[in-house]
């Protein structure tokens, strides 16, 4: 197989290959945060923030109990971001880059919501201590504008059996994180201890 044999280049020749878009899929899309889409967001326990920076793109999951994300106004999310390993690969990308893409995910339900816009990265102490969890702010919140929101439909969570229980994996299938960094780190980083050591740390480190 060649897989530069055939590469479309041009908007034509997608366009030919796709067709023409069902009058729902642009119809779904406003520009301002509807009642409707409110309710997704605010039920929402995981998203995942695309950004774009100097060397590329990265897209990083976020996670917190339903409506981490809050709705401040019809056109404006507040994102927290909460501890992490501080690579800040997003925040870093925000600042040379302000557009942002969200994908939120709700546990059993098959469509997901799509938000597009601009952020910008607060850290007034006021507006970080209304998100505080177990007495602990996020460092920073992430103002994101809105400009696109829409709802896409269920086929791909369908296909994926992503909340069939029955398709889950056990996690032994997998190399372990420390399997991972004790093998990329030519074992500067103990595999093991580091693996002993997750559950702990985990635990204890949430916020």
């Amino acid at each position: 197989m060649q897989l530069d044999s055939q590469i479309v280049s041009d908007i034509a020749t997608l366009e030919g290959i796709y067709g023409t878009p069902a009058a729902a899929s642009i119809k779904k899309e406003v520009a301002y945060i509807h009642p409707h889409y409110r309710k997704f967001i605010e039920a929402a326990p995981f998203a995942l923030l695309a950004t774009s920076g100097s060397d590329g793109l990265d897209v990083s999951p976020r996670g917190d109990p339903a409506g981490f994300v809050r709705v401040h106004d019809e056109f404006t999310l507040l994102l927290p971001d909460r501890r992490g390993n501080n690579r800040i690969d997003s925040l870093r990308n925000v600042l040379h880059d302000s557009r942002v893409s969200l994908i939120f995910l709700i546990p059993g339900i098959g469509e997901t919501l799509r938000v597009n816009g601009t952020a910008s990265i607060q850290v007034d102490p006021d507006l970080l201590s209304t998100f505080s969890i177990d007495g602990k702010p996020p460092l920073s919140v992430l103002v994101v504008k809105v400009n696109a929101v829409f709802f896409q439909c269920s086929r791909a969570i369908l296909r994926s059996h992503l909340w069939d229980p029955s398709k889950h994996r056990d996690r032994g299938d997998l190399p372990s994180p420390g399997t991972i960094l004790g093998d990329l780190s030519n074992d500067e980083i103990d595999g093991p201890k580091y693996d002993a050591d997750l559950p702990r740390r985990l635990s204890t480190t949430l916020y």
